[in-house]
């Protein structure tokens, strides 16, 4: 074990100066080519800042107003108390859009729940099992820049559904 911490502590550095020297090797103007990437970094950071805004305000503005609260309330009378906890539709819906507003959330759920709980591991599941499905489709789509998304989205849902049904299948069983 001690040997794959000494490792694990040189392992940048050595990719570093592998990249530099083979760079370096082929006669590649290293420095040039740095400023290059770096610059088309930028500009893409540039591109994707007002969809990320746009997102945050957006995850922002469904819980400050309630509405997130009504939809999981609607949505928590429909799932039986005893199939999926009603106290996480907020942090399930949350999720698809905003990883940070989904650890506030989950954060509120460990604090009135507590860690150990039935819904806190299923909620500490799900943060694992599930994605930013918003996030991360107008993010990647608008910066490779498809206008058609096709099947991603019902295809994205799918997967976060299963993903948290498999939470709460693997909650139930280890508690």
């Amino acid at each position: 074990m001690q040997f794959i911490l000494y490792l694990s502590r040189f392992i940048i550095p050595f990719l570093i100066f592998y990249i530099i020297g083979y760079g370096l090797l082929a006669k590649v103007p290293v420095y040039d080519s740095f400023i290059r990437g770096a610059r088309q970094g930028l500009e893409t950071v540039v591109r994707i800042v007002p969809t990320l805004i746009g997102l945050m305000i957006a995850a922002v503005v469904l819980r400050a107003s309630g509405f997130l609260d009504f939809l999981a309330s609607l949505l928590g009378r429909i799932a039986s108390e005893s199939v999926f906890p009603a106290s996480l539709v907020p942090l399930a819906l949350l999720r698809m859009f905003s990883s940070s507003a989904a650890t506030g959330l989950l954060l509120d759920i460990y604090k009135e729940y507590g860690t150990d709980s039935s819904v806190g591991l299923i909620a500490s599941l799900m943060m694992c099992c599930t994605e930013t499905i918003f996030y991360t489709m107008s993010l990647y789509f608008m910066t490779a820049g498809i206008k058609k998304t096709r099947h991603t989205l019902c295809g994205a849902l799918l997967s976060t559904f299963a993903g948290i049904a498999a939470c709460v299948v693997l909650a139930r069983a280890m508690g």
